[in-house]
């Protein structure tokens, strides 16, 4: 990751090694992606592997374009490079890192005693209820979807209005509604409250069912659900941002239909005006 991140950041320094900087860093977001598959099926999480598997041929396609000099290639990756510059003090500045850890722990044991579910500190950034305990790490905090966020909205050319509507779209809403999720992670886990299909959400652990459904289940489509409402909400304010997604499909989606016997939508549409 922090090779990824090297790269990201090169590519924002201008010069010729621009695309290959960016190269870099998508080839060790990828790797990253694959190393770390045996901690995602030790805790029943399929969402990273699925996106593993989509990341290679995402990847073999990014890298032609890049080495093309595909222009919205080049937008794409830097809304990469500047979600690393967001995240990367969080992530590599211990001290930083820790303290918006500690920030969220005590914002949701606070909104945990407000609805009524009390909980202890077994640690600085352990909450305890029940005899189950939940650590809070830094991928808890919502940095990592804020700094997604923020860099796909700094992916095309805005007024400093657009920019400064976006901070408050995607900051304030994704930090607010993580505090939420969170407690309800802890307050379903604690409390057992779906101790199903052990088949399928078990990983051993006594009790881990309920925070499988609670946060790779639930959690994970709720927050799926709402970062596609913000980005709708991006798309409103930075018009731009629209013509650009529809870009990238037809980039990807048109690599992947050709590869695959199809044919494009610009394709389809010339055949019917034929």
């Amino acid at each position: 990751m922090l090779i990824s991140c090297i790269g990201f950041l090169a590519f924002l320094i201008p010069g010729p090694h621009r695309n290959y900087a960016a190269i870099v860093g998508w080839i060790f977001i990828v790797v990253f992606l694959f190393a770390e598959l045996p901690y995602y099926f030790s805790i029943n999480n399929f969402l990273y592997p699925v996106m593993a598997a989509l990341s290679v041929p995402f990847l073999y396609i990014t890298v032609r374009h890049l080495l093309a000099g595909d222009p919205r290639v080049q937008h794409l990756s830097r809304a990469a490079a500047v979600a690393f510059l967001i995240y990367a003090p969080f992530q590599y500045t211990p001290a930083l890192g820790d303290w918006l850890i500690s920030v969220v722990v005590n914002e949701v044991v606070w909104l945990l005693g407000v609805f009524q579910s009390p909980v202890a500190l077994d640690a600085w950034n352990i909450i305890a209820r029940n005899g189950y305990r939940v650590e809070i790490i830094l991928a808890c905090t919502g940095i990592q979807s804020i700094a997604i966020m923020l860099g796909v909205a700094a992916a095309v050319h805005t007024t400093s209005r657009q920019k400064v509507l976006a901070f408050f779209l995607v900051a304030p809403t994704i930090y607010i509604l993580n505090l939420f999720r969170n407690v309800f992670v802890i307050m379903a886990y604690t409390g057992q409250w779906f101790p199903y299909w052990s088949e399928i959400a078990s990983n051993g652990e006594l009790g881990y069912e309920s925070f499988f459904w609670a946060h790779n289940v639930i959690a994970e489509i709720l927050a799926l659900f709402v970062l596609i409402l913000i980005a709708y909400g991006l798309f409103t304010i930075i018009p731009r941002l629209g013509n650009f997604a529809d870009e990238l499909y037809q980039i990807y989606y048109g690599e992947v239909s050709k590869e695959f016997g199809g044919t494009t939508r610009e394709g389809s549409e010339k055949s019917g005006k034929d």
